[in-house]
């Protein structure tokens, strides 16, 4: 076999790159490192990197758009601690990523760590499901948001023209529409996309406070009482526990799109500052996202009015009534909703960036059917057009479902979830295996390697390695035992949330109210082996 077309998985410690070498240069030998080639354009800088994480993430907006979820199932309460719990559990799983990150940034994400940290005997076959669940959760993830954002839209014909009757065929059609918007972006004017989302990084924190403001000061308050101690089980739930963890999903919705920035590096003089820049910009962007998404869920469960009205509400969004109950003004609260569908729209045009990049990335390394065509990139614009064009074309076929049954595409939230959070599972419980046995050392100057493999090869090749070579740190790094503890933390949180994301919202469950999700899990996962 010829030796140089392998990739070292394990060689993640920093190369020491000449003074005179340009950042792309630098760049390019990072990823070679990785046994990658860079293809697509990195050209988002600081703020605009921000602005990405801050859009992915947009968890003020999520709380209110999936304000029902917690409020049914735990009610203000259920919302308050739920929302801490996911914090802390998202803020765990994030630094167990970051680390990761750290040590080998691709956009490969999850299945590339996991092929970097599982035992030679079964790293191909654990890193190929990985990418076929990750890509799962992330083409469920964009289906999610474009179908929120349309719903969201009606929503607000609804409260404008109280005698508008909503179809269910309405909101494909607005579903169709913002993933026209979202393609039309990361197309036509893709070279906009960084200084589009310094923009929204602004509306973000601008239009928190233009929300806030006004429903604090207009509308009348309700009792600490009735935030902090009361719990609801509208579910019908054997105990308020239960109901509590079936909730807590719509918080953890909130959260999601952490770390996905991943594959879109920020341009600096250095990339090992790039890393550890990027790092601690997405930390802060899950505090500060998390510090606006507390602040507005108090302000609206101390603002909530009649919750009977709230939960009854025919916007299908119960925090339209609150803002309409609190302001006593149809246009004044079309204004608030109008910030809110706005930055929605803007999330997904960030998704779809996201999820078509990472779509591609596992067809360049030949683990989609078709990844012939799904790795391709427009030689003049750089883009992976293919992929774009595929994961939007899997959205609006499953946007057909909501036709006949808005419970059935909310399983695709479910979906989007149990996708997502396996796939962190796999590589977090890996990380925390490798630290446990000193698998992973610290760098040292001396030890850092100045030559690098230079290679396109795809997933794990097929070379000989040691079960267990270790490992060397990234510039991102928690010290152990804190380290240990943090990835212990995020590990439980997985796999609390990911069995809970199955159970459907209310009982008893009949077929209508069944949540499919673990089904198209487990067809994904049999699908995958199978094709392997």
């Amino acid at each position: 076999m010829d030796k140089s077309h392998e990739v070292d998985l394990y060689n993640t410690a920093p190369i020491s790159h000449p003074q005179d070498k340009t950042a792309d240069e630098r760049d390019r030998e990072d990823l070679a490192r990785l046994g990658k080639k860079q293809v697509l354009k990195r050209n988002f800088g600081f703020l605009s990197m921000l602005g990405f994480s801050c859009t992915m993430l947009v968890t003020w907006e999520g709380l209110l758009v999936l304000f029902v979820q917690g409020l049914t199932n735990g009610g203000p309460t259920g919302l308050i601690y739920g929302f801490i719990l996911a914090w802390i559990g998202t803020l765990a799983v994030f630094l167990t990523l970051a680390e990761m990150a750290s040590m080998a940034p691709t956009s490969s994400g999850q299945y590339h760590w996991v092929a970097m940290l599982t035992p030679m005997s079964c790293r191909k076959f654990l890193s190929y499901l990985t990418g076929w669940v990750t890509v799962t959760g992330w083409q469920a993830f964009v289906a999610s948001v474009f179908y929120l954002t349309g719903t969201l839209i009606q929503g607000l014909i609804v409260l404008e023209h109280p005698d508008y009757e909503p179809k269910l065929w309405h909101g494909t059609l607005l579903f169709w529409a913002i993933a026209a918007c979202a393609v039309f972006v990361n197309t036509v004017v893709s070279r906009a996309l960084p200084a589009l989302e310094r923009f929204i990084l602004v509306v973000h924190v601008l239009g928190f406070l233009a929300i806030i403001t006004p429903l604090v000061y207009l509308s009348p308050h309700t009792s600490s009482h009735d935030v902090f101690g009361r719990f609801l089980n509208a579910g019908g739930w054997s105990s308020q526990g239960l109901s509590f963890f079936v909730g807590v999903i719509g918080n953890v919705f909130a959260f999601l799109g952490m770390n996905q920035s991943s594959g879109l590096p920020i341009n600096t003089a250095a990339n090992e500052m790039n890393n550890f820049l990027q790092a601690w910009m997405e930390l802060f962007t899950i505090l500060l996202n998390s510090a606006l998404g507390f602040g507005m869920l108090v302000g609206v469960l101390f603002c909530i009015g009649n919750l009977d009205d709230a939960l009854a509400t025919p916007t299908g969004y119960p925090f339209m009534e609150i803002f309409l109950q609190g302001t006593g003004s149809r246009k004044g609260s079309a204004a608030m909703i109008s910030v809110i569908i706005i930055l929605s729209v803007c999330a997904t045009i960030a998704i779809l960036a996201s999820s078509s990049r990472l779509t591609w990335s596992f067809a360049r390394d030949r683990g989609l059917p078709g990844w012939q065509y799904l790795s391709r990139v427009e030689p003049r614009t750089c883009l992976p057009l293919v992929s774009i064009a595929t994961t939007t074309t899997i959205a609006i076929l499953l946007s057909l479902i909501s036709i006949g049954s808005t419970v059935a595409l909310n399983d695709v939230l479910s979906l989007t979830i149990a996708g997502l959070f396996l796939s962190y599972l796999a590589c977090c419980s890996l990380l925390l295996y490798r630290r446990l046995t000193g698998g992973i050392i610290t760098p040292t100057p001396a030890a850092a390697p100045t030559t690098t493999t230079t290679s396109n090869t795809s997933l794990p090749p097929s070379a000989t390695y040691p079960q267990y070579k270790p490992l060397t740190w990234g510039p991102f790094h928690i010290p152990s035992p804190l380290g240990a503890i943090v990835n212990a933390l995020a590990c439980i949180f997985l796999i609390v949330i990911t069995f809970f994301s199955f159970f459907p919202p209310v009982t008893p469950v009949k077929p209508s109210t069944m949540n499919y999700s673990v089904l198209v899990t487990g067809g994904v996962v049999g699908f995958a082996a199978v094709y392997y």
